[in-house]
């Protein structure tokens, strides 16, 4: 008997947590989605934010657009699922230049930066990536099926452009 997954779409600034019926999709462009799962309870959570953090320490509620504070998020959700930060694999997608004929000598462009603190909140926490797809050029559709742990990216790269991903 096949079973039937919910599908929840996160739009930019949302996260969610949940079961293995459920099955999770974006779409992003310079924003990054984190995934976590947890393998033996076959739950996961996914984000999708806009920004590394707000600059300024939040005060009253935390707000899924900015990183460090949807990892929050994410994390108190899972721990109501009695799951721990560590025993969580992650995987970690986005961080694309949508406008890569800019200069960026001046600094890092915005989705780099989510990229890389997107990888440093997971370390912060513990946390092993085991997969990531970042940076280049363009946008990347994303599914997650909570039942299997699977994540399914497909980078649609922008024509005309040089990409340079990095390794």
């Amino acid at each position: 008997m096949t079973r039937h997954r919910i599908g929840i779409y996160l739009q930019p600034g949302e996260y969610f947590v949940g079961h293995a019926g459920y099955t999770i999709r974006t779409l992003l462009g310079s924003c990054v989605s984190i995934t976590l799962w947890h393998p033996a309870k076959r739950v996961g959570a996914m984000s999708h934010f806009l920004l590394p953090s707000r600059g300024t320490p939040a005060t009253g509620t935390l707000d899924g657009r900015y990183g460090d504070e949807a990892m929050c998020l994410m994390l108190d959700e899972l721990a109501r699922f009695n799951i721990h930060a560590k025993e969580c694999h992650a995987k970690v997608f986005g961080g694309a230049s949508m406008f890569p004929a800019q200069s960026q000598a001046d600094a890092m462009h915005v989705g780099h930066r989510n990229g890389e603190a997107a990888r440093q909140l997971l370390h912060a926490h513990g946390i092993t990536i085991v997969s990531e797809s970042l940076f280049g050029a363009g946008h990347r559709q994303i599914v997650f099926d909570v039942q299997s742990g699977d994540v399914w990216a497909r980078h649609a790269r922008l024509p005309f452009c040089q990409i340079q991903e990095r390794t």
